[in-house]
This record gives C-alpha cells, structure tokens and sequence, in this order.
C-alpha cells in the first residue's frame, strides 16, 4: 500500500464484481443478496472454487480411500436403521418372537432384539447383513489404503499428519468392529467379551481395576452392552467423521500424489477435475458398492446369531473364530506357551499380556514412527509428491512384506483349530509349525521381496540398454541366431528412469554416535540399488522432475508471500487471504 492510498485495492477481477454475478440496475435480487449474506460469513465461494479445481489422478489404487469412504456411508445409513430397534438391555427375558427353536429360551433384551431385527422388522435381516458387509469392507479397504500408501511411499514429507489420522483410523474401526460384533450378547461375542476381559485381568497391578471399570463389576454384569452401545454409535464413529473431514481436507490442501508418466512432476497434479469427470466416476463407484452390499448381504449370510444361541458364562462355542480384523490377537494369544510369574505379589499372565497388548502396541508403535524414521535415514527435506514403484525401495517393500507375513501368520494361528479339523492334522503339530514361521517367516519374506526387487530392476536395466524383445529371429549364414529388439516406449522409460533414490550420507571426522549410527542405517536402508543408464540429457531432466515445489527455481513476481508459512495451515491461510483482503476493500 503506497502513501497515496488508503486502503488496498482490490484484487483484479473484483472491482467489477458485481457485473459478473449478473446484477440488474435496478440493484440484486433476493437471492443474489442472500447469496451474498452467506458468502460473506463462510468461506463458501473460495472453498466451492478449491473443490471444484481439485484434480484427482487417474490410476485405480487411488479408489481404496474411496472404498473406505463409501463403506463408512453405509455403515451411517445401515447403523441408524439399526439403532431404532435394538435394545442395548442386559436385563433377562423369556423369547417369544418368530425363531420357534429360540421360543421359551432365558436371554438378554439385546439378543431378543437382534433376533426381532432379524425375523420381525421388514428388511431388518438385509439391512444387518450389510450393516456387517460393510464393516467388513471399511476395514479391510482402510488395511489396502495404507499398504498402498506405505509401498509407494506415499507417506513421506509433507503427509506424515496423514499417515498418522489415516492409522488412528484404522485402529479405530478395530475398535469400532468389536463393540458392534460384541452387541447381540449372543454365544460368539460373547466368547470375545470373554477373552477381552481375560486381557484387561492380565494388566499388571492394575488389571482388576480396569475389568471393574469396563464392565461395571463382575463379568459378564449389566453394564457392559449398554457402554458398548455408545461406544459404538456416538464414541467411535464421532472420532471417525472428525478424522476423515481432517484427511480430506489434507488431501485438497497438499494435493495428490501420482505415478511417474512425462508430463508429471513432483510440481504438479495430472488427472481429472473433480467436476464433472471425478464427481461423475466417484458417485458411480458409490452406487456400485451400495449394490455389491446388498447383492452380498442377499447371497452370503454373515454371523447368524440365531444359530449361536443367547450368550451364558459357562458355556463356549466349539470353533469360534472372530472377524478377520481381531484375528490376529486371537492367533498371538494361541502360538504364545502359559507363562505365568509372581512379581511383588502379584501374578503376571505372560502368556495374556505380551500377544494381546505388548505385540499389537509395538506393531502400531512402530507404524506410527516409520514416516519419521524413514525421513531421518534419507539424506534432505524435500518434499515427495511423486509415488515410489516398490521394486525402487528394496528394503522399504522387504519390511512392508514381512510385516504382512508376520500378520498372515497370526490370522492362520486364529483358526489352527477349524484348520486342523477340516484337513485332518495334529493341532498341536499345526500349533508349532505356526510358532516355528512366527520366528521364520518375516526375516525369510524380507530377503526373498528384497532380491526379487533388486533382480526387477536388474531387468529394468537389460530393457533399456537392449530394449524388449519382438519375437523375431533372423539366421545368419553361418548358421547364428540373432534376436531383433525395439526401444522400449516412451511413457515406460520415463518411469523406470524417474526415481528417487538418494546418496546415503558419510559422518565427518569426529562427528556424533548419533550422526555416525544415522549414516550407517541410512548406507543399509539406501544402499541397494542397481544403476539403470541415463544420457546425459536424462538425468538432467530426472533431476527436475524430482525438483520439488519448495526448492523449484521461480521468478520473483510468481513467489508466494511468505505468509503462514509453508505446512498445510499455512496453505490453506493463504487461499483464505484474499477473502479478507477483499472484505476490507468493499468496506464490510
């Protein structure tokens, strides 16, 4: 602002604002000025404009969050439907509804209601049935989202925030999964509210206390359905919408990430504009996973609880397996041998306590920490916008294998019985296979995925020195065979030579353990690679494409003002910037 002038002039394109919204002469209408009302108290205009410019990548691994998404919609509708019949009441009753095997049996008001869902509410089955499809496949689409992010490093600077909401999200539909699993009081959930306790009494010094708290008194008591109950409907799912609007709002303010293709950069986002193209595909691909709910819940039955009967103390159902989320503790809590010591007088249940707390909380622990541990192994701060092909990342996608081994592992051991029985083997001989692969089967994943990526980009390297075969072969006179070979396209090479593959750093003379530990797991993590050829020219031009938009070269009159800062916030700060700049040049 000179001295000449006493308030900012307007941003170009808005001093004849008023002749683009189409206003008469005689003044605005009604609805251009309740347009305006609105507009000038939510940021509806800036917010609507960043939306509907959003472009979104065109490749199907980006439908998994989608999936996530959707699945969540229908757990809402499915939910509520529920909620209007089902009676969250410990209290006993004598059944007398339309399931004749069940009439006259003592059970729970929740049961009976489960059962009057089923059998008496017109549609209550099949709303049920996709009430628990749809779980099912929130859960594992949210498990398939964050394999893809991890592989294709897609979690790295700037959306570590994101990996960390995406995770907290997922352990909070395992959560969300077993209250809704444990409700109907029937002999399965039952059986898992049972084990629950078993893991909170195996607590050290507090354990008691805790079982106390969870079901207001002795197991199983009349507490513990109704606080399940809100858990359920108002707890979990509360946290999740606050998640997902804070992960979709990161997703708009730091943009997509995309596969390497020429024309895409780490400075830019290639694809289709969220209207109408993306808002087009994404709404069909909503109807589809509404149908193929339905079409499941009306042909595959899932957790028929009538078959299981009401819920007693005394009693547990011959191979009760859980939902495939809750496998994996169930299978720790089977490999792990009754260990059990005396610590200061009290009894610690080793064989409770490490597989179902201490194995679950050290693998989240160290899901959370990986983006930061990555970012302090890798030489520079620069920020990634460009997805990693696995086979690029040797170590990253060897770990990422192993801990799917160490998790397959678990979730077979949750059903060594129902296994043992259908093949006809030893339980116990299955039960020490299991522990055997428990030790083997991640270190043996690791190195196998670690080769088999190197040995895909030793072919990378064969394809571009001699490109691929045509199949043609000419024979020379003296009786030779020689194979005929073409370049290998374009769009191919463009991604096998865009890659990120950084220099591990050497420590100075006398440097700190610290920094001399940081180089030598850095030189282990980025260290294996095979070399693909580049020209000159290419490398050049790799190293632009990688260039990102923080360290990118701009003419001075195209940077930003240094306001907010350079994080998500500050982004977001500055697109609303020219909002309040406008209000105080119009005089509102």
């Amino acid at each position: 602002m000179d001295g000449n002038q006493g308030i900012d002039p307007p941003p170009d394109g808005l001093a004849d604002r008023d002749e683009q919204v189409g206003t008469s002469p005689a003044g605005p209408t009604r609805g251009e000025r309740a347009v305006r009302a609105v507009d000038g108290r939510l940021p509806l205009a800036e917010a609507g404009k960043e939306l509907l410019r959003k472009v979104f990548p065109d490749h199907w691994s980006f439908l998994l969050g989608e999936l996530a998404l959707y699945s969540f919609v229908f757990l809402l509708l499915t939910g509520v439907f529920l909620t209007f019949f089902f009676t969250p009441s410990m209290t006993d009753l004598d059944y007398h509804g339309s399931y004749l095997p069940l009439r006259g049996v003592r059970m729970s008001e929740a049961y009976a209601s489960t059962l009057r869902i089923s059998f008496d509410v017109r549609g209550g089955l099949l709303v049920r049935q996709i009430h628990h499809w749809a779980a099912l496949l929130f859960t594992a689409s949210i498990c398939a989202h964050l394999l893809r992010v991890f592989f294709t490093g897609a979690f790295r600077r700037p959306r570590e925030l994101n990996w960390v909401i995406g995770l907290t999200m997922f352990a909070l539909a395992l959560l969300e999964g077993f209250s809704g699993y444990s409700l109907p009081d029937d002999t399965l959930s039952g059986t898992g509210l049972r084990i629950a306790e078993g893991v909170l009494l195996s607590v050290p010094v507090v354990g008691t206390y805790l079982s106390f708290f969870v079901f207001g008194g002795d197991f199983p008591g009349h507490a513990v359905i109704p606080r399940l109950f809100t858990v359920h409907i108002l707890l979990v799912p509360g946290l999740l919408l606050a998640l997902i609007g804070a992960h979709l709002t990161l997703v708009v303010v730091l943009k997509h990430t995309q596969w390497a293709e020429p024309g895409r950069t780490n400075r830019n986002v290639v694809g289709h504009p969220f209207f109408p193209q993306f808002l087009v595909r994404t709404t069909g691909l909503a109807f589809t996973v509404g149908g193929v709910l339905a079409l499941s819940a009306v042909l595959a039955e899932i957790n028929p609880i009538w078959r299981y009967s009401a819920y007693r103390p005394d009693v547990v159902g011959a191979g009760a397996q859980p939902d495939w989320y809750i496998g994996f503790i169930e299978g720790a809590l089977r490999l792990i041998p009754a260990v059990e010591t005396g610590v200061l007088g009290h009894t610690v249940s080793w064989n409770v306590f490490l597989p179902a707390l201490v194995v679950p909380g050290l693998l989240f622990a160290g899901l959370y920490a990986y983006p930061f541990v990555e970012r302090w192994l890798t030489p520079g701060s620069g920020e990634h916008h460009l997805c990693d092909r696995p086979r690029n990342k040797p170590v990253r996608t060897g770990l990422g294998a192993a801990g799917v081994a160490f998790y397959t592992v678990l979730l077979v051991a949750g059903g060594n019985d129902v296994i043992a029985y259908y093949f006809g083997i030893s339980v116990n001989s299955l039960t020490w296979g299991l522990r055997a692969a428990f030790f083997l089967a991640p270190p043996l994943t690791f190195v196998v995925t670690r080769r088999i990526c190197l040995a895909l980009q030793a072919r990378d390297r064969h394809r571009l020195l001699e490109g691929d075969e045509t199949g043609r072969i000419d024979q020379s006179i003296v009786g030779g065979f020689d194979g005929h070979h073409r370049p290998v396209p374009a769009a191919e090479r463009y991604a096998m030579l865009v890659r990120d593959v950084p220099e591990p750093e050497e420590p100075l003379p006398g440097a700190p353990r610290t920094e001399r530990v940081r180089a030598a797991l850095g030189s282990w993590y980025h260290g294996d690679r095979v070399e693909l050829p580049a020209t000159e020219q290419e490398s050049r031009a790799v190293t632009a494409v990688l260039t990102d938009p923080v360290h990118a070269p701009r003419p001075a009159a195209e940077r930003p003002a240094p306001v907010g800062g350079r994080g998500p916030l500050g982004r977001l700060f500055r697109r609303l910037r020219p909002r309040r700049r406008r209000g105080r040049g119009t005089g509102r």
